[in-house]
């Protein structure tokens, strides 16, 4: 009977080296492989509008900072604040004037803690009532936001790792009267946190927009740069960060818009991020993780056009190891394996 058992042991071991794959990736590497470069920061949307949401509790989220922070990430931005009726936290100032549901868990604290805890940077976004800057009501949202801040320094400004401000209202040129709210609401930010940077992520009127792909047109480079030049030389002093989102335009074009990001801002006195989209935008479905290629092209655009940082949209859904998409955490092996980072969730 033990030596039946031997055998059978003897067998199972046979087989399972030799299951295993005799080659590496770098033996097919191509001779001219982009270089690209690394992302270092990215952004939390719990708060989400077309994502699903993966009901994550304290330990998950620990697992994922703990892989984003192995990869490289330092800097985490909570993408919103709250979304009309749903709030990332039971923040007071928005409950005594809006109609919102009160949320079971404090995620701003969460965040910031596990951000303590990992030593990154932690960028707040504010609050996006989904009705008031669509209808025109600026200083309705300005107002919200200008009250949020001052109750979200007050009551979680002693963390170490908050470092920062996001605007969140996503804007183009044909929203440009939008950054009324980014002056104001950036200025106030500033002046109440002893001059933490702001960040915005505004996109590119380009051919994969929506209101293009309805039937607008699609804004060409030169445009883009002359309505960007108006619009930001309103917001000087008042943003430090600019980060356009790079998935609205096609991949061909890309370089010549990321070069004309970096001279505005360079203009303007701001630092001029990339936002890599790590979702597939040419897919029919919304929305799966990016082809490691597409993601690995973009990279390299930006590395060229000398993009002063990258955060990407977003790690937790569409690279992390712990997604519920199988491929998000291929598209994390992919990565750490290009940049010849450790990766110790190859095994998970």
């Amino acid at each position: 009977m033990k030596k039946i058992l031997s055998i059978i042991i003897v067998a199972v071991v046979t087989m399972s080296c030799s299951s295993r794959c005799e080659f590496t990736n770098a033996q097919f590497k191509t001779a001219e492989c982009p270089q690209g470069m690394k992302i270092n920061a990215t952004f939390l949307d719990e708060i989400s509008w077309d994502i699903p949401h993966q009901n994550w509790g304290v330990e998950e989220w620990d697992q994922d900072f703990r892989a984003m922070k192995d990869m490289g990430i330092n800097t985490v931005v909570l993408i919103r604040a709250g979304l009309g009726r749903w709030i990332a936290a039971p923040f007071e100032s928005i409950m005594e004037t809006e109609d919102v549901y009160y949320p079971p868990v404090d995620l701003v604290e969460m965040f910031l803690c596990l951000a303590d805890k990992y030593d990154m940077a932690f960028y707040f976004g504010m609050y996006d009532s989904g009705k008031y800057w669509h209808e025109g009501d600026y200083l309705k949202e300005i107002d919200l936001n200008i009250k949020l801040i001052d109750e979200v320094w007050t009551k979680y400004g002693h963390h170490k790792s908050f470092q920062g401000w996001y605007l969140s209202q996503e804007v183009s040129r044909r929203t440009k009267n939008m950054t009324k709210i980014y002056a104001e609401v950036g200025k106030h930010a500033k002046e109440v946190s002893g001059n933490l940077p702001t960040m915005v992520s505004p996109y590119i009127h380009g051919v994969k927009t929506d209101q293009v792909m309805w039937g607008d047109k699609a804004t060409t480079v030169s445009e883009h740069e002359f309505e960007w030049n108006e619009i930001l030389s309103n917001l000087q002093g008042v943003v430090d960060i600019l980060a356009f989102q790079d998935g609205q335009v096609d991949y061909h074009e890309l370089y010549d818009y990321l070069v004309v990001n970096k001279k505005l801002a360079d203009k303007y006195g701001m630092k001029c991020w990339t936002n890599f989209e790590s979702f597939d935008r040419d897919m029919p479905i919304r929305f799966l993780p990016i082809k490691w290629e597409k993601l690995l092209l973009k990279m390299e655009m930006a590395r060229k056009a000398g993009m002063d940082g990258a955060i990407t949209f977003e790690f937790s859904h569409f690279m992390s190891p712990n997604s519920e998409y199988s491929q998000a955490g291929h598209l994390y092996d992919r990565y750490c394996e290009h940049f010849g980072i450790k990766n110790k969730w190859k095994d998970r």
